[in-house]
């Protein structure tokens, strides 16, 4: 009798082992482990990794797995437990791709390989503005798993693939793993000139053709180059990986890249919940940014922004005035960026007083800002056909400007932000994770937040595919921590001003707040509380197209919060008057415990 599911998620550097299975009429998490990933040396076997971790959840649960789990799934045929896997181990998928111009094919490339999984080594075309040789270079050097070809549309010009299959047959790329390893190549172009690469490449290369992902101007059909990636990732990366042969002959389903588990399961939620989502993984040294708007899913890994080993490439990118903005005190920026810069010395170190703790989480608020500035980029939208119908349009515009993408993303139109990864999912206050998530993003409107506790989401996004019920039940119940709903309207008056008045009905009683502009106000609700909230906005403050909100909400660890900062967050250019702002409204979200006005810090240092 099948009695659940174990999971496993094989990370950079941890193996996380899940044990879910019935608990009344539901399905519940009974258990979880880790163990550190052993792809690298001594052991280059990934099975070693997975099996200590598979013993330590044995010891947790008080049960038998390794004999049972551990042996090829056609042989264990009363198996009490389905074993699924994920894997990011060894960095990843790693991808090199190619498209005929950066701002249409090239594009649209980059979205499937990140759909797909993904993490992007390079994106090429034609008018990126590197000659043939530094191309060249480029591919030898970058030792992809994986390479994925589109542009031209269909019934186009075909010398632009003899010029990429040209650049690839002199430039040999080694893969990363196995040196008689054949490296894939996905062609997703014009299909006329599909016969051309297979003359061209098949000798050296593993060549998969499918369907052109950009046909025509106005129709992008990333379905079949995504579904090549996976099948390949599976039948040829994941058997050159060390231990991976053997992983993959354990397990009941096929494993899948981490970030295609996670947009599974975020795709399951927005559709169950017939709302947008997003969804950001703040790591130490990678921060992905996953949502599913309007039923279309997006993902962008933003390589360099992380919590310890990427946190320099933070500091470069978002520059130390915009993370000392963030902090309720005011210290030399010198300072700041000391402590920042000490953490790449000891990346895995903890923070040991409440500034190192407030300095850590403006940089994980900067990190997030810009991951989500990177997401909006890819997640775009094409013009209606519409656009391409005028004959004249043809006649007069560039082949770069046919395309002009809409970004995707409505910031009010968002209903549910999930915040995962060790900044986030492990403050030491939801609080405190509320107020980096409402910093960095700015929801508008009407939403909700939610934090993943320990990070489940790829081992539900699997199963999700085999028993969506039970994924779901997990996901609420044992998984994500509600923060509560946010209610932020876009435009507020002077601050100081009456801006917005909430009134919460909750079994029969009826509390009422006033917000003022330029405020923070939590109105307690408990998780799993329901009630009816009715907003009112006053003076100038207004919501997009309205001003006036009725919903029923539930609540969560830190209650309904009411953000009439305005958008966007507008902070002085003083520092002791900025600090000031800062230590009120993280007082006012219960982020700190702040007993004393900020005031200049860097004398004592």
């Amino acid at each position: 009798m099948l009695r659940g599911y174990v999971i496993t998620d094989v990370g950079s550097t941890t193996t996380k082992a899940l044990l879910i299975g019935p608990e009344g009429k539901e399905a519940r998490l009974l258990g979880r482990a880790a163990a550190p990933t052993t792809v690298e040396k001594p052991f280059e076997d990934v099975t070693v990794g997975v099996v200590n971790a598979l013993r330590e959840l044995e010891e947790l649960a008080g049960i038998s797995l390794v004999t049972e789990i551990c042996r090829p799934a056609g042989e264990a045929t009363h198996r009490q437990y389905r074993y699924l896997s994920t894997s990011s181990a060894g960095g990843g998928l790693q991808i090199l791709v190619y498209g005929l111009t950066k701002s249409v094919t090239a594009d649209s490339a980059r979205r499937a390989a990140l759909g797909g999984g993904a993490i992007i080594l390079d994106v090429m075309a034609t008018d990126d503005g590197r000659q043939g040789f530094v191309k060249m270079d480029a591919v030898r050097n970058c030792r992809p798993d994986m390479v994925l070809i589109a542009g031209g549309l269909d019934g186009g010009n075909v010398s632009y693939v003899l010029e990429v299959c040209d650049i690839l047959n002199a430039a040999k790329p080694s893969p990363r793993f196995g040196s008689d390893f054949r490296i894939p190549v996905i062609y997703a172009g014009n299909k006329d000139a599909a016969e051309t690469v297979r003359d061209t490449l098949s000798d050296h290369y593993d060549l998969t053709v499918v369907d052109n992902l950009r046909p025509t101007l106005e129709r992008e059909v990333l379905g079949p180059a995504r579904k090549a990636i996976h099948e390949l990732f599976m039948s040829h990366v994941m058997q050159q990986a060390p231990g991976y042969g053997v992983l993959s002959s354990w397990v009941d389903e096929d494993i899948l890249p981490t970030p295609a588990a996670v947009g599974r399961i975020m795709e399951l939620v927005a559709e169950r919940r017939g709302a947008n989502i997003l969804g950001i993984d703040i790591g130490g040294a990678t921060t992905d940014v996953f949502s599913v708007i309007d039923g279309t899913f997006f993902r962008s890994v933003s390589a360099n922004l992380g919590m310890s080993y990427s946190a320099g490439n933070v500091l470069v990118e978002a520059g130390l005035q915009d993370i000392v903005r963030w902090l309720p005190f005011n210290m030399s920026p010198y300072r700041v960026a000391d402590r920042i810069l000490t953490k790449l010395i000891h990346p895995t170190s903890l923070p040991e007083t409440q500034e190192d703790l407030q300095i850590e989480q403006a940089l994980a608020t900067e990190a997030i800002r810009l991951a989500f500035g990177q997401h909006k980029e890819v997640a775009v939208l094409l013009p209606s056909e519409s656009s391409f119908t005028s004959t004249r349009f043809f006649a007069e515009a560039r082949m770069e400007n046919f395309r002009r993408p809409t970004g995707a993303i409505d910031i009010s139109n968002i209903g549910l932000f999930i915040g995962s990864g060790g900044a986030l999912s492990h403050a030491p206050r939801r609080n405190q994770a509320a107020f980096m998530l409402l910093n960095a993003l700015q929801p508008e409107g009407r939403t909700f937040l939610a934090v993943d506790s320990v990070f489940m989401m790829p081992h539900l996004g699997v199963l999700s595919s085999l028993d969506p019920e039970a994924a779901l039940n997990v996901l609420e119940t044992d998984c994500l921590v509600p923060l509560g709903p946010v209610i932020a309207p876009g435009v507020v008056g002077p601050a100081g001003e009456p801006a917005v008045s909430v009134s919460v009905t909750l079994r029969g009683d009826r509390l009422t707040a006033l917000v003022h502009s330029g405020d923070i106000r939590v109105i307690p609700l408990a998780q799993g509380e329901r009630a009816k909230v009715e907003v009112e906005t006053l003076g100038q403050t207004a919501f997009r197209g309205t001003r006036r909100l009725e919903f029923e909400t539930t609540g969560g660890t830190v209650g309904i919060i009411v953000d009439a900062r305005g958008r966007p967050i507008v902070l002085p250019d003083d520092p002791d008057e900025r600090a000031r702002l800062n230590a009120k409204w993280a007082a006012q979200i219960g982020a700190y415990d702040i007993a004393n006005p900020p005031g200049k810090r860097g004398d004592r240092e």
